[in-house]
């Protein structure tokens, strides 16, 4: 398996497979967890991690003392608690040491997902049950949360697509949301943020100190910022409970992001601006100008990704390059990324920020930047109207519009797909390695599984 074209695009075939890391990950806790209890590998029991592949499992198990079902004592079972833990030392380490699969059976679950995406072979899950349109929304491996106008949170299953309970608190409706593993915070036009356990719906806590409404927030290790319709960012520091404003857009500040590593924070407003903020000095460090309508999102790339510059062909125009030949833009003459950003980036406690960043907006395109230079290296056009939703990982960019439509790009190429369906405006989107999920001012949320 070469490693080129594992979670990248191959610079010679063009090609890429996704990494499918939380799949892996989420295989070997269960595994751990099986283990730790004395179950059998393919035992399901409601107190361990679920499975979505356990009801085939259990139809098709057999007994663990290598009969078949019908040959069982059935008077005496053998319950899976039963069953004996290794006691040698040796024993232990190996019995809890992660399994690993051949590589031809994860190269084969990564071709397959990298073929379904390529050829626009999915299923489709809906999500029905908000009563107004749907803004924001994430999910995970099992849950899905989605916010919307109608002043509620809801949580969702994502293999069933059940509604397991609604968050309600928020006087006015929700326009952006994150969760992790234990807490759930969400902001509203009611100006406040809150931040909810959404595992049993209650409200730990509510924030307030915008005197707009709350329409962006990310939130990163101990820092969450946000953004408000009052023109300013909010930062909020959970350790030490302190906070600060960054001011300098002369409109609403639509999104922000986080970055920890470098200490940055990246804010898009509808003043057609999209500035970096030095969190340590609480200074705009660079200002990126080149939308010619308001800026809706704001995505930080991975670090993995990287871009060459070319002449585009397709409609899909680059403003950095008009070179007919492949130009890496790391060969391009530049200051050394260090000294564009500050003295203070680049040492031992402070790496540099990410080499690039996507936008879209209203003027119905998104922008690939370059976060040292400043420059745009890529413009992608193709929506019709405003483009309202972006998510991008190293292989492919998504974009939700006005239009109802959903494009997905190859970051080098351009235009590869559009998804219709939705019968009002694309407003958010997530994205993993094998699923896409869209919400829309139809009241709906769309999942498709590649």
């Amino acid at each position: 398996m070469c490693e080129q074209h594992i979670n990248q695009k191959c610079t010679k075939c063009g090609w890429g497979l996704p990494l499918l890391e939380r799949k892996r990950l989420r295989a070997s806790k269960r595994q751990l967890q099986l283990r730790a209890t004395g179950r059998g590998l393919n035992e399901w029991s409601p107190d361990i991690t679920p499975d979505p592949e356990a009801s085939s499992m259990r139809e098709n198990r057999v007994s663990t003392l290598g009969q078949e079902p019908s040959d069982r004592n059935t008077d005496h079972p053998t319950e899976p608690d039963q069953l004996p833990v290794p006691c040698n030392g040796l024993e232990v380490e190996s019995y809890f040491r992660p399994r690993f699969r051949p590589w031809k059976d994860v190269y084969k679950d990564r071709f397959k997902v990298g073929i379904n995406w390529k050829h626009g072979r999915y299923t489709t899950k809906f999500f029905r049950g908000h009563s107004n349109g749907v803004m924001c929304l994430q999910f995970d491996d099992s849950i899905l949360a989605t916010g919307s106008y109608d002043s509620t949170i809801k949580i969702w299953d994502v293999e069933s697509c059940e509604e397991i309970r609604t968050l309600r608190g928020h006087e006015s409706g929700i326009r952006c949301l994150q969760f992790d593993d234990k807490k759930l915070i969400s902001g509203s036009i009611d100006r406040s943020l809150k931040i909810w356990n959404w595992h049993t719906g209650q409200c730990l806590s509510t924030y307030t100190g915008h005197s707009g409404g709350v329409i962006g927030l990310h939130f990163d290790s101990a820092l969450l910022a946000s953004a408000s319709m009052d023109k300013t960012i909010k930062i909020w520091n959970f350790e030490d409970k302190s906070t600060f404003i960054l001011r300098g857009h002369s409109d609403w500040v639509n999104a922000v992001k986080l970055d920890s590593p470098s200490r940055i924070l990246v804010s898009a407003s509808d003043d057609c601006t999209v500035k970096m903020w030095n969190l340590d000095t609480k200074q705009c460090i660079r200002t990126f100008e080149g939308h010619v309508g308001q800026v809706q999102q704001v995505v930080l790339m991975p670090a993995e990704f990287s871009f060459e510059e070319v002449d585009d062909q397709d409609g899909a125009s680059s403003t950095a390059s008009a070179s007919s030949q492949p130009v890496s833009s790391q060969d391009i003459v530049d200051p050394p990324r260090h000294e564009c950003f500050g003295a203070d980036f680049g040492g031992n406690d402070r790496q540099l920020p990410p080499r690039y960043m996507l936008t879209s907006a209203l003027d119905s395109t998104i922008r690939l930047w370059e976060t040292a230079t400043g420059r745009c290296l890529k413009t992608y056009f193709g929506h019709l109207e405003g483009v309202w939703a972006l998510a991008a990982d190293t292989l492919r960019i998504v974009s939700g519009a006005q239009d109802g439509m959903v494009k997905v790009w190859d970051p080098k190429q351009g235009y590869e797909r559009t998804f219709t369906g939705h019968a009002g405006s694309v407003t958010c989107i997530g994205l993993s390695d094998s699923r896409l999920c869209t919400g829309s001012d139809d009241c709906e949320v769309r999942m498709y599984s590649f």
